[in-house]
C-alpha cells in the first residue's frame, strides 16, 4: 500500500454494514493542501457505504470538502466549497496482463482502484476524489479585474482584423 496523506486502511474481512466516515484531521488537511498545491484545505469529510461482493468492494457515498486555492488569473486566494457523490470499486490487482497488452476500459473501469492483499485504503480513494474535484484553472472573484489589467480578452471578445475574419467564418 502506498503512503497516503489520509490513510484509512480497511480490512476486507472486517467490512461493516454501517457507513464509514472519513474526516481529515488538521494535519491531514495540511498534507493534502501540499499534495494538491492548494493554499489550504479546511475540510475533507466523506460518508461511504461499502458493499462486498467477493473480492470486489463497491463504495458509494458523498464527499464534502472546503479548500482555498489561488485564482489562475489574479493569483488571489479564494474559498471553494465542494460536494459530490462518490461511486468507486475496489478490485484486486490484475495479474493476467502483459505490459504490451491492449486494454479496453468501460465507464465502470474508470472508477476502479486496485488493491493488493486483504486491505484497501479508503482514505487514499477519498484523497484522489478530492484531487479530481479541484479545478487547476479556477478563477476567483477578482478574475475579471485581472483580465482587464493584463489586457486578457475572453473568447469571442477579441478585436482586430483576424478576429473579424474569424467572426465572418463563424457566421457562414
Amino acid at each position: 500500500m502506498i503512503a497516503s496523506e489520509l490513510p484509512r486502511p480497511i480490512k476486507i474481512k472486517s467490512i461493516a454494514s454501517e457507513p464509514y466516515t472519513v474526516t481529515a484531521s488538521p494535519d491531514e488537511c495540511s498534507a493534502l493542501a501540499k499534495r494538491f498545491d492548494l493554499s489550504s484545505v479546511e475540510k475533507v469529510h466523506a460518508i461511504v457505504d461499502l458493499i462486498r461482493d467477493g473480492e470486489i468492494i463497491s463504495a458509494q457515498g458523498t464527499l464534502d470538502a472546503e479548500w482555498t486555492q489561488s485564482c489562475a488569473l489574479s493569483g488571489d486566494d479564494f474559498p471553494v466549497s465542494h460536494q459530490e457523490p462518490i461511486e468507486l470499486r475496489f478490485v484486486p490487482t490484475r495479474t493476467d496482463w502483459q505490459p504490451d497488452d491492449e486494454v479496453e476500459l468501460t465507464a465502470e473501469d474508470c472508477d476502479e482502484l486496485e488493491y493488493e492483499g486483504d486491505t484497501f485504503d479508503l482514505g487514499e480513494a477519498i484523497a484522489q476524489s478530492l484531487g479530481l474535484a479541484i479545478d487547476p484553472y479556477a478563477t476567483g472573484p477578482n478574475a475579471d479585474a485581472a483580465r482587464k489589467s493584463k489586457n486578457i480578452q475572453t473568447e469571442g471578445q477579441q478585436d482586430g482584423p483576424l478576429a473579424e475574419l474569424l467572426a465572418g467564418l463563424k457566421r457562414d
